[in-house]
């Protein structure tokens, strides 16, 4: 049986858990409060972080589900998502529009990378 490795415990939740050469990362937001483009930076900062602890990092992405609260946010979150993301590492990336956990969330991400 291989191992499963957990981190970063909140609440009721690890936001990465890692098996078999893959960290699955829950789902990262922002405080509310700031421009759809203030929290993608501050979302990927956190991402940035958890896959440093995992071992890894960006160029490593394999899967990317973002969650906006209003699709319009799209072009204005996609600017910060292009200076981050170099272009020979982007994943494959679904994007979709919900309801946010938070009233003034705006923004989510949910990772999926290579260890």
């Amino acid at each position: 049986m291989t191992e499963i490795r957990r981190f970063d415990f909140d609440t009721r939740i690890h936001h990465g858990v890692i098996h078999n050469g893959t960290v699955y990362l829950t789902g990262q937001v922002a405080a509310p409060g700031q421009s759809a483009a203030g929290q993608m930076r501050e979302v990927l900062a956190k991402i940035d972080a958890l896959l440093a602890k995992a071992g890894t990092d960006k160029t490593r992405i394999l899967h990317v589900q973002m969650w906006l609260d209003d699709v319009r946010d799209f072009d204005e979150v996609n600017v910060v998502w292009d200076q981050w993301m170099p272009k020979e590492y982007a994943p494959a990336r679904s994007s979709g529009q919900g309801r946010m956990a938070k009233p003034g969330m705006l923004v989510e991400l949910i990772v999926t990378a290579a260890v």
